[in-house]
């Protein structure tokens, strides 16, 4: 058997042994009911599934190291030349990733009995896809920060899809009453995951072509149309069965038609996995060539360096990231979609907070994908204003938007023990960990504090070099805003709220020392992140420590306009609170003959005919 088969046989192992633990995973974390019989047949999966996952990507790792070198070692320095290569050769090093994910997932896997050990265990999962999608073929690709998204994308819903569907049918036997509910959920589970590979997949496509025309004209690109069209189908056919067909059958009827129930899924996906092999061995129309004589800042960034910023370019500049993309469109969807069944169902939702939260959505979609993120690469300026923006500005709509509360309205809640949408939401935002960082003075010392953690350590740096620590610092500072801002105005569950006089101190004491970071910036000499932003090579602009200057600027100005839509915020609830207790002081006085001011007026007299006796002589 040659090298390259080994190769490919191992790679199939550990992809298929992922898919199967993450699966297994998925199911017991969010469809089956806690203590079912299938529970354990699950776990018993997932256990076997991460000993494949191992064995496979110890196995690929090795036979790509012998496809490397070209002919195989001596017995005796194998290892030794293996271990060598695996961490000192890029790719190697991502697999040796993998294999240690693998390791970690399959320790994890003996201890999954509850769904939230289920879902810890799915941190390995993310880990290895992350470096997996590092190695795809598109990974080499001019975008490379789009390729690798959209192959991290395509991976996660590739990986989803087939290993519920899989885990669904070695669940059969044993589902038992559980059957018509447990398909259901995980249809549900394996729509999303197959709309996030057409998604991606047709993002990853598009880039290896260099006009749509190509789509037609090129094998590549019919094979791409054929395989998104066969995924859009799939999926299609899911929502009508699981919205149509499934609804219509009881219990009894489920159990006895599960292999007809399960056969669309099963058949679009070897369809489509079938198209996808064909796909991945044929050549696209733009080839993968080294760039000559990169820029410093194509060097830096991976892009050539934009055109100088102006009113029109802050408007024009656009990069896609898949994955915020993804994510930020499927949270506006989702946020509607439970606004429409609180209405079907005779409900009232304020239309102000879901057109606040669709800004909010709006306002990140452009931080994600416009101009911010095009100069905050390039710039300390364009990043200041990117993350001022991220933590004030776009949490404040977000927040009014009231997701939270919408989704304890609008999700279902589940009566058989299992942990749905709704349970995880209650326990996230019940648990002890996030009522400690919803505190109000917690949330305004991570507000400020993080600032100064953030640019004065390495972290800002591989935020800046790592697109993995972008993304975390997109995620991390928009959600520490909204504590912030939940914490002040919000109405969704989860912290202590203080008075109202407490909550204008927290507001100004936070903002305040913004202002007096923004003031250090602007007097600094010394350039923060000077391998970055001193190396861009920039031909238009202030130097490098003029523009960090800048960025101390904003840092100091930007936060007014938020900070007056929340102090009116907090006075506004302050009045209207007020004015709650007003009322409900009147109707307690109208029932009770206003008894307490009776009481008190009584006190009042038995005082002062005190204080008269005392004073008699």
């Amino acid at each position: 058997m040659s090298v390259e088969v080994l190769v490919t046989l191992f790679a199939a192992v550990r992809d298929l042994a992922i898919a199967a633990t993450t699966g297994a995973l998925l199911v017991i974390a969010a469809v089956l009911p806690r203590g079912h019989a299938a529970v354990g047949r699950a776990a018993l999966v997932a256990r076997i599934g991460s000993i494949g996952w191992v064995v496979g990507a110890f196995g690929h790792s090795l036979a790509t190291y012998a496809s490397i070198r070209g002919s195989l070692p001596d017995a005796s320095r194998f290892v030794e030349e293996w271990w060598s290569y695996s961490t000192s050769v890029d790719l190697l090093i991502a697999y040796l990733q993998v294999l240690a994910a693998g390791l970690v997932a399959s320790v994890l896997c003996t201890l999954v009995r509850t769904p939230a050990v289920a879902a810890w265990s799915l941190v390995p999962v993310a880990w290895a896809l992350g470096w997996l999608a590092e190695t795809g073929h598109a990974a080499g690709a001019a975008d490379h920060h789009l390729a690798t998204s959209a192959m991290f994308l395509h991976l996660a819903g590739a990986v989803v899809w087939t290993g519920v569907i899989g885990v669904m049918l070695t669940l059969r036997g044993v589902l038992g009453d559980a059957t018509k509910a447990t398909i259901g959920r995980a249809s549900r589970i394996a729509i999303w995951a197959a709309v996030a590979v057409v998604v991606s997949g047709a993002v990853s496509g598009g880039i290896r072509l260099s006009t749509p025309s190509e789509l037609w004209t090129s094998p590549y690109g019919r094979l791409l149309v054929l395989k998104i069209g066969l995924m859009s189908v799939a999926v299609a056919l899911a929502a009508l069965h699981r919205r149509v067909s499934l609804p219509r059958l009881d219990e009894a009827q489920a159990r006895a038609r599960f292999w007809r129930l399960m056969a669309v899924d099963v058949a679009a996906l070897v369809a489509v996995m079938g198209v996808a092999a064909v796909l991945a061995s044929t050549a696209p129309p733009i080839p993968i060539v080294p760039v000559e004589e990169p820029s410093p800042a194509y060097f830096l960034t991976g892009y050539e360096l934009p055109p100088a910023p102006t009113a029109w370019q802050w408007i024009a500049q656009w990069r896609l990231e898949i994955i915020t993309a993804f994510v930020l469109a499927a949270a506006a969807l989702t946020y509607v979609r439970w606004v429409l069944r609180l209405r079907r169902r005779g409900d009232a939702w304020p239309w102000y907070r879901t057109a606040s939260f669709l800004t909010g959505i709006g306002l990140l979609v452009w931080l994600t994908q416009g101009a911010p993120t095009v100069y905050g690469m390039v710039t300390f300026s364009g990043h200041m204003l990117e993350h001022m923006l991220l933590v004030m500005a776009a949490p404040v709509p977000l927040t009014f938007g009231a997701p939270v509360t919408l989704a304890l309205r609008a999700l279902p809640p589940r009566r058989d023990g299992s942990v749905g949408p709704r349970e995880w939401i209650r326990i996230v935002v019940e648990s002890r960990w996030m009522r400690f960082w919803a505190h109000p003075v917690v949330a305004a010392v991570s507000f400020a504090g993080f600032l100064i953690v953030f640019y004065y350590s390495p972290l800002f740096e591989f935020a800046l070099r790592n697109h993995v620590g972008h993304l975390w610092m997109i995620l991390h500072f928009t959600i520490v805003g909204y504590l912030f801002v939940n914490a002040l105005v919000g109405i969704d569950p989860g912290p202590t709220r203080p008075g109202y006089p407490m909550r204008i101190v927290l507001l100004f004491a936070t903002m305040a020392f913004h202002a007096f970071f923004g003031v250090a910036i602007m007097m600094s000499t010394v350039l923060i992140a000077p391998t970055w932003f001193g190396l861009m090579g920039r031909t238009w602009g202030p130097d490098a420590i003029t523009d960090q200057q800048y960025g101390g600027q904003i840092a100091w100005g930007i936060g007014e306009f938020p900070v007056v839509l929340l102090a009116i915020g907090i006075v506004v609830a302050w009045r209207r609170a007020d004015a709650k207790e007003s009322r409900r002081l009147d109707r307690k006085a109208e029932r009770d003959d206003d008894a307490e001011l009776r009481a008190y007026n009584a006190m009042l007299a038995r005082t002062a005919e005190e204080d008269a006796r005392q004073d008699s002589p």
